[in-house]
């Protein structure tokens, strides 16, 4: 469903990331694991139009979006729920929720996903008219995906859901994804909690300084213990 190929990217002279390739497969969760300053937020800022390539290629489907702005690449259904939920605080949960359907003109369709919003979080229902600011971490992470599903993703990318969160509600993100998944929405989870990963994902690619250094199945993974202590935790 997503393809990058032998993608490199450059803040000015500096190589963050270098000929990388990835595969993700539709109706999966793949993760993607490595230590802070990896790479990992730069390759889900290249896929969703945020940052130009150096070298490669990105594919969606059976088309290149790699040389397309940001808002269209939206319209594909390439959503991305970002590092550090990036929210407006001093707006409401329901202002915050709605941003997300701003490109759509389809106001029926529009309500009815807010009425599944409410459904899916109904702590996010109670608190609609509250100012996002004054809301738990965890509490601002379930408006950052709410938000997020109010574009119809097709394809969710979700950078570092679990930063900051208390383990109890690391359990409860988990479901979350598991129940997205379900949906239907192909999912490519960057994360720094391997834990979290082996346990929602199929597929896993490491990262380090920029380059992809081991992939495959996370269960082989897992079973391999040297691969285990040094990569996944």
């Amino acid at each position: 469903m997503l393809s990058l190929r032998n993608i490199s990217v450059h803040y000015g002279k500096a190589e963050a990331v270098r000929d990388v390739t990835m595969e993700v497969t539709r109706g999966t969760v793949t993760g993607l694991v490595g230590n802070n300053g990896a790479g990992k937020s730069t390759i889900l800022k290249v896929i969703s139009g945020l940052l130009p390539l150096s070298a490669g290629e990105i594919w969606f489907e059976d088309k290149r979006i790699d040389k397309i702005e940001t808002h269209e690449i939206v319209r594909l259904g390439v959503i991305q729920v970002p590092e550090g939920r990036r929210l407006f605080p001093h707006m409401t949960v329901l202002d915050n929720v709605a941003i997300g359907a701003y490109l759509r003109k389809d106001k029926v369709g529009i309500k009815e996903n807010i009425e599944r919003v409410w459904e899916r979080f109904p702590r996010l229902k109670e608190r609609r008219s509250q100012k996002v600011g004054t809301l738990s971490g965890g509490e601002q992470q379930m408006v950052a995906i709410a938000r997020a599903l109010m574009a119809k993703p097709r394809i969710l990318l979700m950078d570092e859901p679990s930063l900051g969160l208390a383990p109890l509600i690391v359990e409860e993100l988990a479901d979350i994804v598991r129940a997205i998944a379900k949906e239907g929405i192909t999912v490519f989870l960057v994360e720094q909690n391997a834990g979290l990963t082996s346990e929602l994902t199929s597929y896993v690619y490491v990262l380090q300084v920029g380059r992809v250094i081991l992939e495959g199945d996370i269960k082989e993974m897992m079973s391999n213990e040297v691969v285990r202590k040094a990569f996944l935790g």
